[in-house]
């Protein structure tokens, strides 16, 4: 069995699935990946979001604001009280984004930190965004107490050393498509490192398709290709993967 850990069901282009998510559930189910996180990107959709997927029992939901969907500052009372719904199961997906909008930096910087603090408060796990801030982004975990809750470094493409530094604090480590890409080589040596207790894998659907299947939009069943690249890079079968992270997965959120 298989689980993606992270994936935006909302913002699938429905059309090649006859317009229906059950069909995405079924494409997935029938990878024999039997569960998703599904993950919010802004406050505003969530609920559109959790209306979506709620007939779905394998489906997870977190609830939080990405950096990159920051016009305004995060009504921390709001992102609480959202949280509070059972299937909401962690915070984010926030972190701090300065490849692409470095202009945002004060504004990304505040939200990061009321993520951390709602995630304590309601003690959640975060979902963990982060991209060309390393320090920044240890920074602010380590300053606002992240170790407490853990979390998830998801679709990471940062080095061997930040990754080293977030599983001291209690992180997961979770690759995505990008690590069967040709040009990801360094993340490849980076995915070696990583111990069995702390790997997870994702799609980050609709985004990132995996080698084969590069250049068409990414469903959750896709996470497959994920795992065997991941098995072949660091010398495990595909079935060792899909048993460490799904254990992995569980442990974090508590499932079993």
């Amino acid at each position: 069995m298989y689980i993606d850990s992270h994936c935006h069901l909302d913002r699938l282009d429905l059309t090649s699935f006859d317009n229906n998510l059950d069909n995405v559930i079924s494409a997935a189910q029938l990878a024999q990946v039997n569960q998703l996180l599904c993950v919010s990107v802004t406050l505003e959709d969530f609920p559109s979001m959790a209306e979506q997927t709620a007939k779905y029992e394998n489906v997870l939901l977190t609830c939080g604001t990405h950096p990159l969907n920051q016009g305004d500052e995060v009504d921390q009372n709001l992102l609480a009280k959202l949280s509070q719904s059972p299937r909401v199961v962690a915070i984010g997906e926030t972190g701090l984004d300065y490849f692409y909008a470095p202009e945002t930096k004060a504004v990304q910087l505040d939200s990061f930190r009321k993520h951390v603090r709602v995630a304590n408060q309601l003690n959640k796990p975060l979902i963990i965004h982060t991209r060309d801030a390393q320090q920044d982004t240890l920074d602010i975990l380590r300053e606002e107490n992240a170790e407490n809750v853990g979390g998830i470094l998801h679709c990471f493409t940062e080095t061997w050393e930040m990754a080293e530094q977030a599983i001291a604090m209690g992180f997961y480590i979770s690759f995505s498509g990008i690590v069967t890409f040709k040009n990801a080589s360094v993340l490849r040596e980076v995915a070696k490192q990583v111990p069995d207790d702390k790997i997870l894998i994702e799609t980050d659907s609709p985004y990132l398709a995996p080698v084969p299947h590069r250049g068409t939009q990414n469903q959750p069943a896709y996470v497959v290709e994920v795992a065997k690249h991941l098995a072949s890079i660091r010398g495990q079968s595909v079935e060792h993967i899909a048993k460490v992270s799904t254990e992995n997965f569980n442990r974090l959120f508590k499932l079993k």
